[in-house]
C-alpha cells in the first residue's frame, strides 16, 4: 500500500472531513440524513431558548446554529458532536452582559458578537500554543460543581418566565416577594404546566411504551425527541388561536428577522474588546472543556479518536464564524449530540443536513416564530437542565475523596455566591492547591516482609517481619524540591523512634524522578547518617532514576551503602 504524500496528510489533519469523505458510503448518508432531520427538530426551540436565556434577541441563537456547525464539520475531529448555543455558555453570556462595566457599554448584541469573536481567537491562540491538554487541568469534580451551580442559576433565571413574572425588584423583604408572586399570569402558568407534562411524557414514559410495542430503537429515539418541537408548535397554535398575547398578556418571543444574516465585521470596537476579554476567556475555557468532554463520550462508544488541539482550532473557527454571521458563542451541546448519536449519525454530514434545514426554516418561516410563548421555551430549558444539578454527587465525591469533594462543593457555592467566573477560578485554585499539598506530603510507608514470602508491605496494614537494626521505607512519589524536606523529617522521626537502626533502605518502586534539590538533600542526609555510623541504601530504583544518579557522585558517596535490585536482596545482605 502506497502511503499518501505529506502534504495530503497535513491537509487531512487540518480538515478531518477529507478523511471520512474518502470512505463515505450511501448507507452512511442514509443514516446521516435521518439523524440530521431528527437533530434539526431541536435546533429551533433550543436556539431561541438559549438566546433568550442569554438576554439576547432570538435570532442570535438561530444564527449560531447554522454557520458554526458547518465550520466545525470541516475542522472537527468528532463525527457526532453537535455545535451550537448551549445552556451553560448562555448563562455565562448573560452574566457577562449584565455586569456593570459591560452594561455601561450598551448594545448587548454587539457585545455578544465580540464575546463570540474573542472566544474564537482565544481558542485559536491556545491551539497555536499547543494547549489542547488544558482540558486535563480542570478536574471532573470542579466541572461537575460548576455545572451544578450554573444550572441552579439557570433554573432561578427561567422559573419566573414559567409564571409570567418579570425580574423581581425586591430586596430582602418577604412581603415584597409575596406581592411579587401574586402578579403571576395564570394563563402563562397553564402553558408552562402543559409544556412540562408534554416534555416529561415524551421522555422516559413514551420511550418505554414504544419499546414495549417492539418499535425499532432508532424510531423510538426519533419520536421521543420530537417533544420540544411539538411543545413549541402546540403552545404557539394556542397563542395564535386564542390571541393570548394581546388578551392575557402572555409573553412571546416577538419578531424574528427573516433570511440569513449579512456577514459583517462591524462589531469590532477596541475599548469593548478590552473590557470583554476576561469574560470571553472564561467562556472559551468552559466551551472547550465541555465540548471535548462530550465529544469523548460518543467517540469512545465507537472507538474513534478525538484530537484536543484540533478541537481548539475547530471550536475557535466556529466561534469566529458565529461572530461574523451574527450569532452568540457556541460549544458542543450534550443533548443535541446525544440525540444526533442516538439517531444513528455516522459523520458530521448529519449536522450539515441539520444546519441546512434550519437555514431554510430561518429564511422562509421566521415569521411563524413570533408567537412562541417564552414559558414554553423556559419549560424546555428547565427539563433539559434539571438533570445537570447533581447535589448528590458532591456527597459521593466527599465520601471517596474529601479534597475533591471540597473542591466540588466550593465551586458550586462559589458560582452561586460569588459569580460564575469567580466560582470556576475558586475550584481550579483549590484543585491545584490540593495537588500541590499531595505532592509535598507524599505517602511514605515503613514496610516489612510477609512471612515465608518475598513480598514487602506496610507494617500498619499487614502482619510482617521486621528487624531491629534495619529500616525499610517505601516512598510513593517522585522526590522533588516540594517534598524532600517532608521525606527527610519523616526519616529523622523514624530514626528518633528506633535508635538501634544501623541500615536504612529506601524503596524506590514508585519513584520516577529525583530533582537536583532533592538529590542535594539526600547527599547531606547520607553524610549525616555515615557520621553516626549508619548506612543509606537504595533498592528497586527505575532505570531513568539510576541513569541520572550515575551522572553524579551520589552512588560513590553511598558507600558502604549499596544499591540493590530487589528489596529481598537488601534484606539478605543487611540482616
Amino acid at each position: 500500500m502506497i502511503a499518501p504524500p505529506d502534504n495530503e496528510l497535513q491537509l487531512t489533519k487540518l480538515f478531518p472531513i477529507i478523511g471520512w469523505l474518502k470512505t463515505y458510503t450511501r448507507q452512511n448518508f442514509n443514516d446521516d440524513l435521518f439523524a440530521g432531520i431528527i437533530t434539526s427538530i431541536l435546533l429551533v426551540p433550543q436556539g431561541i431558548a438559549y438566546a433568550i436565556l442569554a438576554g439576547l434577541p432570538p435570532q442570535l441563537g438561530l444564527y449560531a446554529s447554522i454557520l458554526p456547525p458547518v465550520v466545525y464539520a470541516l475542522l472537527g475531529t468528532s463525527r457526532t458532536l453537535s455545535v451550537g448555543p448551549v445552556s451553560i455558555a448562555a448563562i455565562m453570556i448573560a452574566s457577562a452582559l449584565t455586569a456593570p462595566e459591560v452594561s455601561a457599554l450598551g448594545n448587548p448584541v454587539q457585545n455578544a458578537l465580540i464575546l463570540s469573536a474573542e472566544s474564537g481567537l482565544i481558542m485559536l491562540l491556545m491551539a497555536l500554543l499547543r494547549m489542547g491538554g488544558l482540558v486535563n487541568f480542570i478536574s471532573h469534580p470542579v466541572l461537575t460543581g460548576f455545572t451544578s451551580g450554573a444550572s441552579i442559576l439557570i433554573i432561578a433565571n427561567q422559573l419566573p418566565l414559567t409564571l409570567g413574572l418579570k425580574s423581581p425588584a425586591c430586596g430582602i423583604e418577604m412581603g415584597c416577594y409575596i406581592g411579587y408572586l401574586q402578579t403571576s399570569n395564570i394563563i402563562t402558568l397553564l402553558i408552562s404546566i402543559t409544556a412540562f407534562a408534554l416534555l416529561l411524557f415524551f421522555g422516559k414514559p413514551l420511550s418505554a411504551a414504544l419499546k414495549r410495542v417492539g418499535l425499532n430503537l432508532t424510531l423510538v429515539t426519533a419520536i421521543s425527541k420530537c417533544g420540544p418541537l411539538l411543545t413549541v408548535l402546540l403552545a404557539t397554535l394556542a397563542v395564535n388561536y386564542f390571541n393570548l398575547a394581546a388578551q392575557f398578556n402572555v409573553a412571546v418571543v416577538g419578531q424574528v428577522p427573516s433570511g440569513f444574516p449579512v456577514l459583517s465585521l462591524n462589531f469590532i470596537n477596541a475599548e469593548k474588546w478590552r473590557i470583554l476579554l476576561t469574560y470571553a476567556a472564561f467562556i472559551a475555557l468552559i466551551a472547550y472543556v465541555e465540548s471535548v468532554a462530550i465529544a469523548k463520550v460518543t467517540a469512545n462508544l465507537r472507538g474513534e479518536k478525538i484530537v484536543p488541539n484540533q478541537e481548539l482550532i475547530a471550536l475557535g473557527a466556529a466561534n469566529l464564524a458565529t461572530a461574523i454571521s451574527g450569532g452568540m458563542p457556541v460549544a458542543g451541546g450534550f443533548s443535541r449530540t446525544m440525540v444526533n448519536f442516538s439517531a444513528g449519525a455516522r459523520t458530521q454530514m448529519a449536522m450539515l443536513i441539520a444546519a441546512g434545514i434550519l437555514a431554510l426554516a430561518v429564511i422562509f418561516f421566521s415569521a411563524r416564530f413570533e408567537n412562541i410563548p417564552k414559558a414554553a421555551l423556559a419549560a424546555i430549558i428547565l427539563v433539559a437542565i434539571f438533570g445537570l444539578v447533581r447535589i448528590k454527587h458532591v456527597f459521593h465525591t466527599w465520601n471517596y475523596d474529601r479534597g475533591d469533594g471540597l473542591a466540588e462543593l466550593a465551586t458550586l457555592l462559589g458560582v452561586l455566591i460569588l459569580g460564575i467566573e469567580e466560582g470556576i477560578v475558586l475550584g481550579i485554585i483549590l484543585t491545584i492547591a490540593r495537588n500541590l499539598r499531595k505532592t509535598s506530603h507524599p505517602h511514605i510507608a515503613v514496610v516489612g516482609r510477609i512471612p515465608e514470602t518475598g513480598y514487602y508491605r506496610n507494617i500498619k496494614r499487614h502482619s510482617v517481619e521486621t528487624w531491629h537494626h534495619l529500616l525499610l521505607v517505601r516512598i510513593d512519589e517522585n522526590i522533588t524540591f516540594a517534598n524532600i524536606n517532608y521525606i527527610e523529617d519523616y526519616l529523622a522521626a523514624e530514626l528518633g523512634r528506633q535508635p538501634n537502626i544501623k541500615h536504612i533502605v529506601l524503596i524506590f518502586t514508585s519513584v520516577s524522578d529525583i530533582d537536583t534539590t532533592a538529590l542535594e538533600v539526600l547527599e547531606k542526609f547520607n553524610h549525616a547518617l555515615q557520621a553516626s555510623g549508619k548506612t543509606l541504601n537504595i533498592t528497586e530504583a527505575k532505570g531513568p532514576v539510576l541513569d541520572k544518579l550515575k551522572k553524579t557522585d551520589f552512588i560513590k558517596q553511598l558507600k558502604p551503602g549499596q544499591i540493590f535490585f530487589h528489596t529481598e536482596d537488601a534484606v539478605k545482605a543487611l540482616v
